[in-house]
């Protein structure tokens, strides 16, 4: 089998996984009994895996047992879920394969998780630590999307901040009955509580906002 990532390509992820500091725990949920993308998302991870040992990746087959995951809330394949260094869920997920211009959220939610201090300022995180409501984050993605990356990693920082929050990035295409259920057209798309959207790489207030008023 080719490779997913050349030469080329490796040597730049390394170079950027450089920044990781601890150890990441990274789970990889696929069913193929029902799954599109599961062979090439195992398959990057795998290449990802070998380029920073601080990268523990896991790939669990589910084959139809809706209980596999169940503590992780998978009910989708192929679905991410990036644990700190102490195994803990910090409500990061990639629901689909984070290849194309999405390796920039996997990259950047690898370091964040690995406990490299997150580029924000003190307001913010005050902020997104007042966050005191169950909240769920969805953002559409597309591959070929450039923008949709910054989206992603916005919601991820807030996830790893609060404990309230869940935060996934979602292929569209991939998952296209749950795209047209959220009428995405255009992305990213950021859905929260499954009640309030908002379209565009916003700035993190619009995010906090759109999480005060879906509250």
């Amino acid at each position: 089998m080719s490779k997913f990532l050349n030469d080329d390509v490796r040597k730049m992820l390394t170079d950027i996984l450089n920044d990781m500091v601890d150890d990441v725990y990274v789970k990889l949920y696929v069913d193929t009994l029902k799954c599109d993308t599961c062979t090439e998302t195992h398959q990057l991870l795998d290449e990802m895996s070998e380029l920073n040992d601080k990268i523990k990746f896991e790939l669990i087959e589910t084959k139809g047992d809706d209980t596999v995951g169940a503590e992780y809330g998978v009910k989708m394949f192929p679905t991410i879920v990036v644990l700190d260094k102490d195994k803990e869920d910090k409500g990061v997920r990639f629901y689909g394969i984070p290849a194309g211009h999405e390796i920039n959220s996997l990259l950047a939610a690898l370091i964040d998780m690995s406990g490299k201090p997150l580029d924000l300022d003190q307001e913010t995180i005050d902020a997104i630590k007042a966050i005191d409501t169950e909240t769920d984050i969805k953002v559409f993605v597309t591959l070929t999307c450039p923008h949709c990356p910054g989206a992603v990693t916005k919601a991820h920082r807030i996830a790893m901040l609060n404990p309230f929050v869940k935060a996934s990035m979602v292929e569209a295409q991939t998952f296209g009955e749950l795209s047209m259920k959220h009428a995405v057209s255009s992305v990213p798309k950021i859905v929260v509580n499954d009640t309030h959207d908002f379209v565009g790489d916003q700035p993190m207030d619009v995010f906090l906002d759109t999480i005060r008023k879906a509250a």
